[in-house]
């Protein structure tokens, strides 16, 4: 198993589990910033996050783990960005691999308090990241979501997106192949 923690400043704790690794433990970790702060890893990878691709080969981790990270990437209503980011955290996942991790709530003052964070991921935003989602564009009548097909050829299947209105905290699992529907 490895496991790849991104934006992990100064914070080296694992704080959500997965069906892979309930205990909370690391296994192979790597550490992926774009500076160096916290204590020595073993395998720490300098990178601006903004930049793709990632610096890692197809389907390396079994879990990569994001706290506190993704609302500070890209910028709200940028849909390249949005779905560019989830295509490579989704292609350097192992099939059936997990995406754990944190942003704050809609409801926290900090989501947007904050003048670094420029995007919200909210239970919602997951929505359309999962294939099956889109089926709703082809029914009659259509639903009013955006269909980001064009954009978005990964596939995640949600096992958990809850919202305290502190932290949304949310585990994905990679669907490889994608359930593309067209």
């Amino acid at each position: 198993m490895r496991e790849l923690l991104i934006g992990c400043g100064r914070s080296r704790d694992k704080r959500v589990s997965t069906p892979a690794n309930p205990a909370r433990e690391w296994a192979d970790l790597t550490c992926l910033d774009h500076l160096n702060l916290g204590p020595p890893a073993r395998n720490f990878v300098q990178w601006d996050l903004n930049r793709w691709p990632l610096p890692f080969d197809d389907n390396l981790f079994t879990e990569i783990h994001a706290y506190e990270v993704l609302e500070h990437l890209g910028r709200q209503g940028d849909v390249e960005a949005f779905f560019g980011l989830f295509t490579e955290l989704w292609r350097i996942l192992t099939p059936s691999g997990y995406l754990a991790g944190t942003c704050p709530s809609r409801f926290s003052p900090w989501l947007w308090g904050d003048p670094s964070h420029s995007r919200a991921v909210t239970p919602e935003t997951l929505l359309f990241l999962s294939q099956p989602f889109y089926t709703q564009c082809d029914a009659m009548p259509p639903t009013p979501c955006s269909d980001y097909r064009d954009l978005w050829r990964g596939d995640f299947e949600i096992v958990r997106s809850t919202d305290d209105r502190t932290s949304h905290v949310f585990v994905l699992q990679a669907i490889k192949p994608a359930r593309v529907t067209r």
